[in-house]
């Protein structure tokens, strides 16, 4: 018997690593001769390694959406619609967690499947509310008011500054880049700055150097912090078992008192390598992990966060987890779609310095706004 291996690159953490060791197992076992090889990078290096160059060493990519633009420009991976069924990808559309599937659209073809769906949402220790007399905070002066008694905590590395500045942007009523000119109008841009310096005033400076991971990690390791206002949520602390304590997972807060704010969307996709020489098994094995049957059953199961709607509303998965699904799906349909052509990844990769570098240390906002806007026009001429 002919034996085939794919191998496959994803990120370092147990939602990111596990559920795909467990898919491939299963998958080797329902399809004998096919070995499927998963391997792992940081966080960081997710997002900022080249999908181009990784396309070169593996089969199979997990990836985060704003590639999308690079991956359409410079090919690397394969356009799934190409191999995959009409009816199989309507389901996933019409199953979509948010704009999840959708964001891995670009140039008319679909270049991932959306395995997994996040946005930033609130999360809490309620032992510790309890402990402190603190109720959860409706409101963004309610939580400004326990911050003030410095049990509030979040990320403040350069990638979750901006995409939280993106969320101030959204929630005052105006999504950033959509025009040719400018990454916000200036007295949204200004207010934004404003709000979210506010509140990053009142944290600690170890959270200036936190991923939502590192976080999750502080709140369930200590009893310092007993809420994080936006943080990408992350199911698996949401299950007993997982940490020392347990988080319970929340909405966000409003900040006019009407409407709860909308964070900016993030989340994983699987693709396929246009370098891949077994495209029939690849797809094979693409299709079963974004099945309903998988993401609701295996991949939930095994620490994933899945991206199909059946997954997110169905009784299993959050009894498991707290109802960590049924609490954050409304963050989820609602949450802001960041620009995904090709030169935005040089724009992100650089745009988080501004923005945290004003929230730490203060400045001008109208700088802030210029620099972030130079950078966005030098990003526009990559395309």
């Amino acid at each position: 018997m002919k034996r085939i291996e794919l191998k496959g690159i994803t990120w370092n953490h147990s939602r990111g690593i596990t559920p795909m060791h467990a898919t491939a197992q299963r998958f080797s076992e329902m399809h004998a001769g096919i070995e499927i090889k998963w391997e792992k990078r940081s966080l960081q290096a997710f997002a900022d390694f080249s999908v181009q160059e990784l396309a070169e060493r593996y089969d199979l990519l997990v990836i985060d959406h704003p590639w999308a633009g690079f991956a359409a420009r410079t090919k690397s991976i394969l356009p799934l619609d190409d191999y995959l069924s009409s009816h199989f990808l309507k389901d996933l559309e019409e199953n979509s967690v948010g704009h999840s599937h959708k964001s891995y659209q670009f140039d008319g073809h679909q270049w991932a499947l959306a395995i997994d769906a996040a946005t930033p949402v609130a999360s809490s220790r309620p032992d510790l509310l309890r402990k402190h007399g603190l109720t959860l905070p409706a409101t963004y002066e309610e939580l400004l008011e326990i911050a003030d008694r410095g049990f509030v905590g979040f990320a403040l590395i350069p990638i979750d500054t901006l995409m939280s500045f993106y969320m101030f942007c959204c929630s005052l009523g105006e999504d950033p880049c959509q025009t040719d000119e400018h990454v916000v109008s200036e007295v949204i841009g200004v207010r934004a700055l404003q709000l979210f310096k506010r509140l990053a005033d009142k944290v600690h400076k170890r959270f200036h150097h936190l991923n939502p991971i590192q976080v999750y990690e502080y709140m369930a390791n200590t009893d310092d912090i007993a809420y994080c206002p936006f943080a990408y949520g992350y199911s698996n602390y949401a299950r007993h078992g997982y940490a020392p304590r347990v988080l319970d997972f929340h909405d966000l807060v409003s900040l006019d008192g009407k409407e709860n704010m909308r964070s900016t969307l993030g989340g994983t996709g699987l693709a396929v390598s246009a370098k891949c020489q077994y495209l029939q098994e690849a797809m094979d094995y693409v299709r079963y992990v974004a099945s309903p049957a998988c993401q609701l059953g295996l991949y939930f199961d095994n620490g994933g966060q899945p991206g199909h709607l059946k997954a997110w509303q169905s009784v299993h998965t959050n009894k498991m987890s707290g109802n960590y699904f049924y609490n954050t799906l409304p963050a989820l349909q609602r949450a802001f779609l960041r620009p995904r052509y090709h030169g935005h990844m040089f724009f992100q990769d650089h745009a988080g310095d501004v923005v945290r570098n004003f929230i730490i240390d203060g400045g001008n906002e109208q700088a802030v706004l210029q620099k972030l806007n130079e950078l966005y026009q030098e990003s526009k001429a990559l395309v």
